[in-house]
């Protein structure tokens, strides 16, 4: 489908927070208007991390079609560029063969950067980052950002200091091109076109989330999730590859390297799973517009019902 189309397709977005039901509300969507399913994740993109990632199970994969799931090897870097680029792609080709796309997940950045566009600033450069990880590992988070403040003094008063990674692509930004980051910002980018979209959020009560979340942890036990981690050390990946950081794979080397003990994993799991969650929220809440919902049920028959209004108009 040409991306500057005059007839706009429709476009099911769904976001949330971790297991609070998007994979099962794009499931039914999928079912109900042959609609395939674009993850916006930025673990599912990595190969050989299936269990802590939460991929959809293969009866999943094979009644819908999914897109951005498995693209590269773990070890292998992924921006959101590259994500938003590959994405674009996959939702016009979906839109081209008559099928509604769904855009499904949590990851903020990916997400901004498919659907407003990123700013024209510099490629990474891997040699820089490599330094900058390095400085952090060895003197913290507080370092890196001091320095960050030394140069960008816009940035650092927005970027918290435990966020490495913005901190680091910060830092990187100006020491290619001179220019704090906030003034790249401030360029032009390309938003997404073509697609007339609505942004369905599931938002459950706090103790409802909490109760699926250690209840997603025990099952990724359950499943193997310490043996899927074995694995992935055995080929020689180290623990300190940036998507064994994510939450789950961190904790599982923990357990393996004997600094947490295995009967507290699930519940270590659960807890750093609740602390992204509430900072989940808070990006989505400032930075998309989202129709929030408390469950999947509320999700589902509003988007019900806004396709049904697309077809109106159509």
């Amino acid at each position: 489908m040409d991306p500057v189309s005059a007839v706009a397709r429709p476009l099911i977005v769904i976001v949330g927070p971790t297991a609070s039901g998007k994979s099962e509300l794009a499931m039914r969507l999928a079912r109900e208007f042959g609609g395939e399913i674009v993850s916006c994740d930025s673990l599912q993109v990595y190969r050989l991390l299936d269990i802590g990632s939460a991929k959809p199970s293969r009866s999943d994969l094979k009644e819908i079609p999914h897109h951005l799931i498995d693209v590269v090897d773990v070890d292998q870097a992924f921006s959101a560029a590259e994500y938003a680029r590959a994405a674009r792609g996959a939702l016009g080709e979906i839109a081209s063969h008559g099928r509604v796309p769904l855009l499904v997940g949590g990851a903020g950045l990916y997400l901004r950067a498919l659907l407003d566009g990123l700013f024209p600033g510099p490629s990474r450069d891997s040699g820089l980052r490599r330094r900058l990880e390095g400085l952090a590992d060895r003197h913290g988070n507080e370092r890196i950002h001091r320095l960050l403040a030394h140069v960008d003094a816009r940035s650092a008063a927005r970027i918290a200091p435990r966020d490495r990674v913005r901190v680091v692509r910060a830092l990187e930004v100006y020491w290619l091109t001179g220019r704090p980051i906030s003034a790249w910002q401030n360029g032009k980018s390309e938003p997404l076109l073509g697609f007339d979209k609505v942004l369905v959020g599931i938002a459950p009560p706090r103790d409802e989330l909490r109760a699926r979340v250690e209840l997603r942890a025990r099952k990724m036990l359950e499943s193997g999730l310490l043996d899927e981690v074995r694995g992935l050390l055995a080929r020689g990946h180290p623990s300190d590859l940036r998507p064994l950081k994510a939450i789950g794979y961190r904790e599982a080397i923990a357990v393996i390297e004997g600094r947490l003990e295995e009967r507290r994993l699930a519940s270590a799991i659960a807890a750093a799973t609740m602390r992204y969650a509430k900072r989940q929220m808070t990006w989505f809440r400032n930075q998309t517009d989202v129709s929030w919902r408390p469950n999947v049920e509320s999700a589902y028959e509003y988007a019900v019902d806004w396709m049904n209004k697309q077809d109106l108009r159509a």
